[in-house]
């Protein structure tokens, strides 16, 4: 089966390089809004979907909860299992198929870690998995870019200088997905690699929700949990639950 885009990106050390400003504290401070408002019991049971390094996880677990992430990225899931203990351990997952049954109190997915994939059917899918691995009162929390602003704000053309790697980007929108395009050199060879995002918006996220079994209690527009605004808002992040 040939690679997607996103099993080659993230699985390099230049992802982790572009991306290296990633701020934790902001990480931090959605966490404890989440955990604030969603008031889970210590020692609950958090799935954490498509998590990277491990910076979400290994926060949830310091706040006394027991903590699985999973993640496509060999290479992330490798750098994250330096971070394991008794309650926090990281594994390689496809999220469309996650083997966890009725098991996880809430399972998040955050950071516009979703929309990767080519077809609906397949992020309905993904949808699926996250709705059959959390308990018949479970929470799903999806934190996803607010696809309008994006829109409306888009830079083109940026450079950035990381590391002494100079990062090329070139930004468009093409058959629905918002595309990024990263173009650089290094030691003496050019790289080329490239972001593929669905420009979901919230009728997209309610439709697919639909199709899954889930329904959406609360709409949120930012790390604070301010109320979502179309036009306004940083962020789209949903609370679900099974229907």
């Amino acid at each position: 089966m040939q690679r997607k885009w996103f099993q080659y990106w993230f699985n390099s050390p230049y992802y982790h390089i572009l991306y290296s400003q990633r701020n934790d504290e902001e990480a931090e401070f959605l966490i404890d809004n989440l955990t604030a408002y969603l008031k889970p019991p210590l020692h609950s049971r958090i799935l954490d979907i498509a998590c990277g390094r491990g910076r979400h996880a290994v926060y949830l677990n310091k706040k006394g909860f027991d903590v699985t992430g999973i993640d496509l990225s060999e290479q992330s899931i490798k750098y994250a299992k330096q971070f394991e203990q008794k309650h926090l351990h990281f594994f390689v997952h496809d999220m469309r198929r996650l083997g966890y049954i009725n098991y996880y109190d809430i399972a998040m997915n955050l950071f516009t870690s979703f929309g990767y994939f080519e077809t609906e059917k397949d992020h309905v899918n993904a949808l699926k998995s996250f709705r059959k691995s959390i308990k018949d009162d479970g929470k799903l929390v999806i934190d996803y870019f607010n696809t309008q602003k994006i829109l409306k704000n888009l830079t083109q053309r940026e450079t950035k200088t990381i590391e002494g790697i100079e990062f090329d980007i070139h930004k468009f929108v093409s058959e629905g997905k918002i595309i990024k395009h990263i173009n650089f050199e290094h030691k003496n060879k050019h790289f080329a690699f490239e972001e593929r995002v669905q420009a979901f918006t919230l009728t997209d996220f309610e439709r697919m929700f639909e199709k899954s079994g889930l329904t959406i209690s609360a709409t949120f527009g930012s790390y604070n949990l301010d109320p979502f605004d179309a036009i306004q808002s940083e962020r789209l992040v949903l609370i679900c639950q099974k229907t």
